[in-house]
């Protein structure tokens, strides 16, 4: 499939699935109406780069749906100038959409296999990409003004709200009893609160279990 074929298919996705959801910050619709997501997702999966659905990746990760990661960029309302950090890099394509948005972006990945294939897609993008287990965050990069968990998890760890900048945001999907919904929150002199806007299917992310005592 040639770049002209995934021309189009870009621009029904941008119509379609963006503009039709609540992604209606101009900034956020022309990245990812720039970044061909098929160079983030497997050759033999080309055909589905820009469905409305998970594309599956290695090792049982996903691409999430684009609609998922515009409303948690929108919801953001991003400035440009901020440090941002995205969590479960994956194969790189939400931290190449959020180069464009934002000031700097470090992706943060444990899998070797997806880190190979996030260390291509991104070349040129600016992205520092690092390795290292998701649920720690990468303190050396911070504070950070934005945090995109870039999958749905069941909690969130203190080791990453501690990484957020004062007045900083974190944006994720919150998985809870099998639904998983996007939510943005805020940390506020220390204090983190969260708020659900939408449903949406995303994949989970490993390493985010909910300890039996811990409740959103």
């Amino acid at each position: 499939m040639t770049e002209l074929s995934f021309e189009p298919m870009r621009r029904a996705m941008v119509a379609s699935q963006l503009r039709t959801t609540g992604v209606n910050d101009p900034r956020v619709v022309h990245a990812m109406g720039e970044v061909a997501r098929e160079r983030f997702v497997p050759a033999e999966r080309g055909a589905i780069a820009y469905a409305d659905t998970t594309v599956p990746l290695a090792n049982g990760r996903g691409l999430n749906p684009p609609m998922a990661l515009g409303r948690l960029l929108t919801e953001a309302g991003l400035e440009g100038h901020e440090r941002a950090l995205v969590v479960g890099a994956g194969t790189g394509y939400a931290a190449a959409v959020l180069a464009k948005l934002v000031g700097t972006v470090t992706a943060l990945e444990e899998d070797k296999a997806l880190l190979a294939q996030a260390g291509e897609a991104l070349a040129g993008t600016g992205v520092t990409l690092v390795e290292g287990p998701l649920a720690e965050g990468w303190a050396a990069g911070g504070p950070y003004d934005y945090i995109l968990i870039d999958g749905a998890v069941e909690y969130l760890p203190e080791a990453i709200v501690a990484q957020a900048a004062d007045n900083g945001r974190i944006a994720l999907a919150q998985l809870d009893r099998g639904v998983t919904r996007l939510a943005i929150g805020r940390v506020v002199g220390g204090a983190f609160g969260l708020t659900t806007f939408a449903d949406a299917a995303v994949a989970i992310l490993p390493g985010f279990e909910r300890p039996r005592s811990f409740t959103f």
